[in-house]
């Protein structure tokens, strides 16, 4: 394997290499235990990029083992050795490919926890219990990655199944990877629920969300603002104020404008005046989050026919189809059983390596 290799352009060995001896640098010196979040954020990425790196000298020496069987084999004919470099071949190949899928979730939450909220569709009773099949696929997809998946609330169905049902999966790039889950799921098979033995077709919605710090902490730099101090007006009188007390202040990067004048001290105006500027900057950061929601979201549609990312069939036929990557598997029971790497990996490198046609 080469010394740096290209994910998207990405991916680059010798820049993880010295970002991580940049961040050990880091914490080897006391000056940042000083500030507990900024440790905390410096660890973590440590630790990230030390699994990072590990991988990487892990699959290149198996690598290396592998070229050198195979140099063996065909310098001196040791067909013998061709049984092993098969073996050997494989799992690396799977290694090597799951790596990759890793060096993909580069984006802003993608290392997040994830907030699952799962809806049932039309339908009653049937795309209720979609729904909670849904909910047991995730949970068990999060068991076999390692993850922590958690229920923060359960809406039963009035016979079976849950209306909705809102999960937690915590773990590293649970979001990244759960991301591709977003969308209206159709499940069609013979109805459990059906004196008649008739197919039914049912639907249900998955929302998933990074989960972040509800708190946005609003940091201000005196470098972006300017600040003018200008007289009071008044309706005149005894309170007229005849200093330059009041004070606007223009938050540069954002255009926004905030002032005071009611207070006769310049000081307290001013005080005043950041209060209002750090509300508003408050409130546009929120905004800007939910507009980033709202992207995220964007190709939700109506819980119904149609507007299905992914199709479950288990009557005539068994076949999992996603309609975005056109990604088919016939083993439909080990994917609710939470088998969704398939589906998960096509979606994400469709995302970075978009084809023409809309395909893989």
């Amino acid at each position: 394997m080469p010394a740096s290799t290209g994910c998207g352009g990405d991916f680059d060995i010798d820049r993880l290499r010295s970002r991580l001896a940049a961040v050990e640098a880091q914490t080897a010196g006391g000056e940042l235990w000083s500030d507990p979040e900024k440790a905390k954020e410096i660890l973590k990425e440590r630790s990230h990029l030390q699994r990072i790196v590990e991988r990487w000298e892990r699959l290149k020496e198996d690598s290396d083992h592998l070229r050198e069987l195979v140099d063996l084999m065909e310098s001196e004919g040791e067909t013998a050795l061709l049984e092993e470099v098969d073996q050997q071949l494989s799992p690396l190949v799977e290694s090597v490919t799951r790596f990759e899928i890793e060096t993909l979730l580069h984006e802003e939450n993608d290392h997040c926890d994830a907030i699952m909220m799962i809806h049932s569709g039309a339908g009653g009773t049937e795309s209720q219990d979609w729904a909670q099949m849904l909910a047991r696929m995730y949970v068990r997809w999060a068991e076999r990655h390692g993850c922590r998946p958690q229920v923060l609330d359960w809406q039963p169905g009035e016979e079976a199944g849950v209306k909705s049902a809102t999960l937690t999966v915590s773990g590293e790039n649970a979001f990244g990877y759960l991301k591709a889950e977003n969308g209206v799921h159709r499940l069609v098979r013979i109805s459990p629920f059906d004196a008649n033995h008739r197919r039914h077709t049912s639907f249900a919605s998955v929302f998933v969300y990074p989960d972040i710090e509800d708190e946005i902490k609003i940091e201000i730099n005196e470098a972006d603002l300017r600040i003018d101090t200008f007289r009071s007006s008044g309706a005149g009188g005894q309170h007229v104020n005849v200093t330059d007390s009041a004070v606007r202040i223009t938050h540069i990067p954002t255009g926004i404008v905030v002032q005071s004048q009611n207070e006769r001290s310049q000081h307290k105006n001013r005080s005043f005046a950041l209060k209002v500027l750090k509300a508003r900057l408050y409130e546009l950061e929120k905004q800007k989050r939910q507009e980033k929601m709202d992207e995220l979201h964007s190709g939700k549609k109506e819980i119904g026919f149609g507007s299905q990312i992914r199709s479950y069939t288990l009557h005539p036929y068994q076949l999992v189809k996603d309609h975005r990557t056109q990604v088919e598997v016939g083993n439909v029971d080990a994917v609710l059983d939470g088998a969704l790497d398939p589906f998960i990996e096509a979606y994400l490198l469709s995302c970075q390596y978009p084809a023409s046609d809309g395909s893989l």
